[in-house]
């Protein structure tokens, strides 16, 4: 498999794989960041864009494509950096409130192909994240059950 069809698949790779993700690239030490924080799963760094001072990006240092690729252990890890850096971006940046987000394949407009989380400072009626286009419905109760059992049913499957 290429490492472009592994990227797509969301297959484990280390970093130094020799891929062209530019996250892959920052973990194994060939292109700079500014490192906020890092340990032996994880790294945060500053986003290269920054809408407000204290974006950061919270990856693992693993190669993967997004969120549901993700065994437990490592999202375990990315999840505990992801509220580390919150919490500190909350005491050195003045906010209104924080967003954490992350994007999972095209549909959701994911940029770079390798999971990873923002944390980014909120200042309220920014419009930083308008999260529906449009009011979104609000299905019956019926509805709701079941779709939740349909979730039920697929999370450990």
């Amino acid at each position: 498999m290429t490492d472009a069809a592994d990227a797509r698949s969301g297959k484990d790779r280390p970093a130094e794989s020799g891929d062209e993700c530019v996250f892959c690239t920052i973990v194994a030490g060939r292109l700079s960041a500014s490192i906020v924080a890092e340990d032996q799963l994880t790294m945060a760094f500053m986003d290269q864009r920054q809408f407000h001072p204290g974006h950061v990006l919270i990856i693992p240092r693993t190669h993967l494509s997004d969120i549901r690729n993700a065994n437990d252990g490592i999202a375990s890890a990315v999840g505990c950096m992801v509220a580390r850096v919150a919490r500190a971006v909350d005491r050195a940046f003045p906010t209104d409130g924080l967003s954490v987000w992350h994007s999972a394949g095209a549909g959701a407009n994911q940029e770079v192909p390798h999971l990873h989380f923002h944390v980014h400072p909120r200042r309220l009626d920014d419009d930083v994240l308008r999260v529906y286009p449009a009011p979104p419905s609000s299905p019956d109760r019926l509805t709701l059950e079941s779709w939740a059992a349909r979730l039920r049913s697929a999370i450990d499957g």
